[in-house]
C-alpha cells in the first residue's frame, strides 16, 4: 500500500478505514509476520511516502500536510502512526520469532532468533544486484515490466508525473522511470514461434528458442526496416494510457523479415522507457557514469544490451549475473547486515566483496544503431496514435 491507496480509500469512504492500524507493502507484511516488526527498507518505504534523504525519515511537512487534508475528509488518524519505520541497509530489523519460524517450517526444525535485514522490494534489490547504489550509476531491470533506477547527484529541479523519486537502500535519492509493459508481448511472439517449430516436428527448449530469435534480430536493419511494435498489454502512465492493446504495424513498403520483426519486438520493449528517460537526459541534464542491465532479456549475450545502448545512447554493462534479480539482491543485503564493518557504506561493501571479481561486458552505442533507434522511435510515437484508437475500438 502507498499513501495514494489510502487517500483513495478515504475519498471512497470505505468501511474498513476505522480498522486500519498499519500500512505496509507485501515485503513489509511478510517481514512483520516473521519478526513482528513494523519496518521497511528505506527504498521500499520511499515508495509508500516521500522520504527526506538528509534525515532518512519521512518528510515531516508532507506528513503534516497529509494529516490536514485527510481530516477535511473525515479521517483523523495520524499517517505517521500507520507507516512502517524506514531503516537503512545494514541496520538490524528484528529477529525471527517462534511464530515466524513455525510459519516457515511447521515441522519445527527451524529455530527462532535468526537476525533479519530491512525488507526491500524489486527496486532496491535490483540496485544491489547490479552494483548501482552510488551517485551517477543506474540500472535497467527488464522483465514483465521495465524500469530504470538512476542514482542522482542532485535533486530534480521539479516534480514530474512520469518520474518517481525514491531512494537507494542506503537512503540516497533515485529517479525511477517505470514502464508497466515489458517483455509480455515479446514472450507471446516467442511462444508462437515455438508452437510453429513444434507443429513441424522441431524440439527446442525455451532458452534455445529465445537465443535463436534474439541472435536473428541482430541481422535486422538499425531502424527495423519500417516495422514498428507497441507492446502495451496494460495501461501505461508514461504515455497516458489507461488500457493497452498490443499492436504490430508495417507499411506495404516495409522490409518485412524475421530479423527486422524480432528487432522491432526488442526495440518496442525499450521505446516507452526511452520516452521517460528523455525527461532526465533533456530537461534535467542527468549524466551517468555507468548503466547496468539485468533481467531475462539480457541472457542472450550482447543482443538486448546492444539495443538498449542504442535506445539510450549510453554504454550498457551486463554482468555474468544478468539473469539474477530481486532474490539475489536481497540475499546480498542480508549478508551486508551481518558482515559490514563499522562505518562501511553499502557502495563500498558491494565494490569490495561482491563485485570485485565479477565478469562483465560493456557495449557502447554504435552511431548507426542510435540513429536507427531514433528513426524507429519517430514511428513508434506515431503508432501511439493508432494505439489510442485501438483502445477505444478493440
Amino acid at each position: 500500500w502507498s499513501i495514494a491507496h489510502l487517500y483513495q480509500s478515504i475519498l471512497n469512504k470505505e468501511e474498513h478505514l476505522d480498522q486500519i492500524t498499519f500500512l505496509t507493502t507485501l515485503a513489509g507484511y511478510i517481514h512483520f509476520l516473521l519478526t513482528g516488526e513494523k519496518v521497511l527498507g528505506i527504498c521500499e518505504a520511499s515508495g509508500m511516502f516521500p522520504v527526506d534523504t538528509s534525515s532518512k525519515q519521512y518528510i515531516k511537512k508532507n506528513l503534516e500536510d497529509f494529516d490536514k487534508l485527510a481530516r477535511t475528509k473525515g479521517f483523523n488518524k495520524r499517517i505517521e502512526d500507520l507507516l512502517p519505520t524506514p531503516l537503512l541497509a545494514g541496520q538490524a530489523a528484528g529477529k525471527l520469532t517462534e511464530q515466524g519460524a513455525r510459519l516457515l517450517d511447521p515441522a519445527g526444525l527451524l529455530e527462532a532468533g535468526i537476525p533479519l535485514c530491512p525488507p526491500e522490494g524489486d527496486a532496491g534489490t535490483g540496485m544491489v544486484a547490479t552494483n548501482s547504489v552510488a551517485a551517477g550509476t543506474g540500472n535497467i531491470s527488464a522483465g514483465t515490466s521495465i524500469f530504470a533506477m538512476i542514482v542522482l547527484e542532485k535533486a530534480l529541479s521539479k516534480a514530474y508525473p512520469e518520474i518517481d523519486v525514491v531512494t537507494t537502500p542506503a537512503g540516497d535519492t533515485v529517479a525511477m522511470v517505470h514502464s508497466n509493459n515489458g517483455s509480455g508481448d515479446l514472450d507471446g511472439w516467442v511462444s508462437l514461434f515455438g508452437e510453429f517449430a513444434k507443429v513441424n516436428g522441431f524440439t527446442m527448449d525455451t532458452p534455445a528458442l529465445y537465443e535463436s530469435l534474439f541472435n536473428e534480430s541482430v541481422k535486422g536493419l538499425p531502424d527495423c526496416g519500417g516495422l514498428v511494435s507497441c507492446n502495451y498489454l496494460s495501461g501505461e502512465h508514461l504515455t497516458e494510457f489507461t488500457q493497452g492493446r498490443p499492436l504490430f504495424a508495417r507499411s506495404p513498403q516495409s522490409d518485412f523479415s524475421l530479423s527486422n520483426f524480432m528487432r522491432t519486438q526488442i526495440y518496442g520493449l525499450f521505446a516507452t522507457l526511452r520516452i521517460g528517460m528523455d525527461i532526465l537526459f533533456d530537461r534535467e541534464t542527468v549524466e551517468l557514469s555507468s548503466l547496468t542491465g539485468h533481467g531475462g532479456v539480457f541472457k542472450t549475450k550482447g543482443v538486448a544490451q546492444k539495443f538498449l545502448a542504442a535506445a539510450l545512447n549510453t554504454p550498457v554493462t551486463v554482468m555474468e549475473t544478468a539473469g539474477e534479480g530481486g532474490p539475489w539482491g536481497m540475499a546480498v543485503l542480508a549478508a551486508f547486515t551481518l558482515q559490514k564493518a563499522d562505518g562501511e557504506s553499502l557502495a563500498r561493501y558491494l565494490e569490495k566483496y561482491v563485485f570485485d571479481k565479477s565478469q562483465k561486458t560493456t557495449l557502447p552505442p554504435l552511431p548507426e544503431d542510435a540513429d536507427g533507434f531514433n528513426k524507429y522511435l519517430e514511428g513508434y510515437k506515431k503508432l501511439l496514435e493508432v494505439e489510442k484508437a485501438a483502445v477505444e475500438h478493440l
